[in-house]
């Protein structure tokens, strides 16, 4: 049985508890892990999340899975753990696969990146950031 991209983005969506914009300070706040799963190039473009831990997308999963040899922070099974992508998209996905993993706080901001600029959110800096622990 086949899916579409739209069907597998719905289902991946269904057991999130998504992140508006406007919510991300608090949820900073409330002890939450933020990842800018984006990759280099956009980062250089449009800048840099401030306070967000930086993991390309394509290693992902092995960076914070609880189970990972490789992973780069000890995190609460229910920490919450919001993903960025570059406009929502991507980091769903991503966020279903890491509750899949064991994290079941793991979720997305709505817009992503994007949505960040668009809302003038003080956690953009236009300065691109280059993150020692980007693998």
């Amino acid at each position: 049985m086949h899916v579409t991209i739209d069907e597998l983005l719905a289902n991946a969506r269904w057991g999130l508890a998504r992140v508006e914009a406007g919510e991300l300070d608090s949820e900073l706040m409330a002890g939450a892990l933020i990842v800018d799963i984006r990759p280099l190039d956009q980062r250089q473009r449009d800048g840099a999340l401030i306070g967000a831990l930086v993991v390309d997308r394509t290693v992902l999963e092995w960076r914070l899975a609880p189970t990972s040899q490789f992973r780069l922070v000890e995190l609460d099974r229910d920490q919450r753990v919001i993903l960025v992508c570059n406009e929502g998209y991507s980091s769903s996905l991503a966020a279903a696969t890491l509750q899949e993993l064991g994290l079941p706080g793991a979720t997305d901001l709505v817009g992503g990146f994007q949505a960040l600029i668009a809302a003038g959110h003080s956690m953009v800096s236009t300065e691109p950031r280059f993150d020692p622990i980007n693998p």
